[in-house]
């Protein structure tokens, strides 16, 4: 690996941690909402943080990320632990995490895509996979927590990572940019998605009985 391409890799793993971090801050928080005990609020940050990941690595018959790199299991955790102490701070914050919560989204869709591509898994495969990386932890989290889950909202969450996950694909096979390059837009066009969503409310139309 070149020093430019390793930097690169560590640029997109510091990024990695941070996107884990804001999950389980955001899974944390809905154990706030339920006032729960500190071991609830490292369970459901850890859920919410790794979840998605997980439920994708066991569906492609690997093992999960987190037992070859503690690394993540620590992140989470602590993130967890420590938004039990630091609650009303980080829902201060609330606007700023829900940012940091859209990159991670489109970051972990990226990353799941890639890993399913990487095991030669069929274009439709690597959608799931990236969308499931990016939004099944949240599906946990809120069975767990009794809520209704985001993704089955109107919120358009789900919709941006698939977006991203397609838009690497289309460049992966069609494109002669460098995988750094791809990787970017890709997360780029995720996150612009899931943006748009947020600033000018955007969403699905809502099934309604008649």
């Amino acid at each position: 690996m070149t020093p430019v391409s390793e930097a690169i890799a560590q640029i997109f793993a510091a990024i990695d941690l941070i996107g884990l971090a804001v999950f389980a801050i955001t899974g944390a928080l809905v154990a706030a909402r339920k006032e729960m005990d500190p071991v609830g609020f490292m369970v459901v940050g850890t859920v919410t943080a790794i979840g998605g990941g997980t439920v994708r690595d066991l569906i492609l018959g690997v093992r999960p990320v987190w037992i070859e790199d503690t690394t993540y299991l620590v992140v989470s955790l602590v993130a967890s632990l420590a938004t039990f102490w630091a609650a009303k701070p980080f829902t201060r914050i609330l606007p700023l995490l829900l940012w940091l919560d859209a990159l991670g989204m489109a970051l972990f869709a990226v990353a799941g895509t890639q890993k399913a591509a990487a095991l030669q898994a069929p274009v439709l495969v690597c959608v799931i996979m990236g969308v499931m990386t990016a939004s099944f932890g949240g599906l946990i989290r809120d069975i767990f927590c009794g809520e209704k889950p985001l993704m089955f909202h109107r919120e358009i969450y789900a919709t941006a990572a698939a977006a991203g996950s397609m838009v690497w694909l289309a460049l992966h096979h069609f494109s002669t940019l460098p995988e750094f390059g791809q990787t970017v837009l890709a997360i780029a066009a995720g996150f612009a998605i899931r943006g748009a969503a947020i600033i000018w409310g955007l969403h699905f139309p809502q099934y309604k009985p008649r």
